[in-house]
């Protein structure tokens, strides 16, 4: 199958399991360079966050939500981290933590990973646009995979959408 027939999902494993297999990452074989990778991934992968947490703002929460970034920080262990949290009103009273895409490469791991508030580790293998662009499908599933359990610990209410008026949200396609 030609690479470019390759799901996206399974390219990121690949070269996960490659760089496991060289020791390396994008390439890379030193820390420093593998943190220079990091940080481009996530100014590549910043925008798709941003639209995927944007998505489930407009039409979960309603646009009640508010959408913050950290940007690029070290960790007080040394590692990298970079994340993206989309919080609202009903998931604050409940007490349950926002939704959450972390981009994270610890201290003593080999490589980065992608992250939620729940759903942990996805290789994270950001080198293009393309390869950014590619990660869409897995930033939703990560997202989606928060809110669903955090509905779970909290209660469905959290989510302005199921709490509003169904009969309206579906009379007007919102569900499309």
């Amino acid at each position: 199958m030609p690479e470019s027939a390759i799901p996206a999902y399974i390219t990121s494993l690949i070269r996960h399991f490659e760089d496991l297999r060289d020791g390396t990452h994008g390439g890379s074989a030193s820390r420093k360079d593998k943190e220079v990778h990091f940080e481009n991934a996530v100014q590549l992968l910043s925008p798709i966050a941003r639209q995927v947490l944007t998505e489930m703002n407009t039409n979960l929460l309603l646009g009640t939500g508010q959408l913050t970034e950290t940007g690029l920080q070290r960790t007080a262990d040394g590692g990298l981290n970079a994340s993206w949290a989309l919080s609202w009103l009903e998931q604050r009273a409940s007490g349950v933590q926002p939704i959450m895409l972390q981009a994270y490469f610890g201290s003593g791991f080999h490589h980065p990973h992608l992250r939620g508030t729940t759903v942990h580790d996805w290789p994270l293998n950001v080198f293009s646009n393309e390869d950014a662009a590619a990660q869409l499908s897995i930033l939703r599933a990560i997202a989606s995979s928060d809110l669903h359990n955090l509905v779970y610990r909290a209660d469905y209410r959290i989510v302005p959408a199921v709490t509003g008026n169904p009969a309206t949200r579906l009379a007007s396609g919102a569900n499309e």
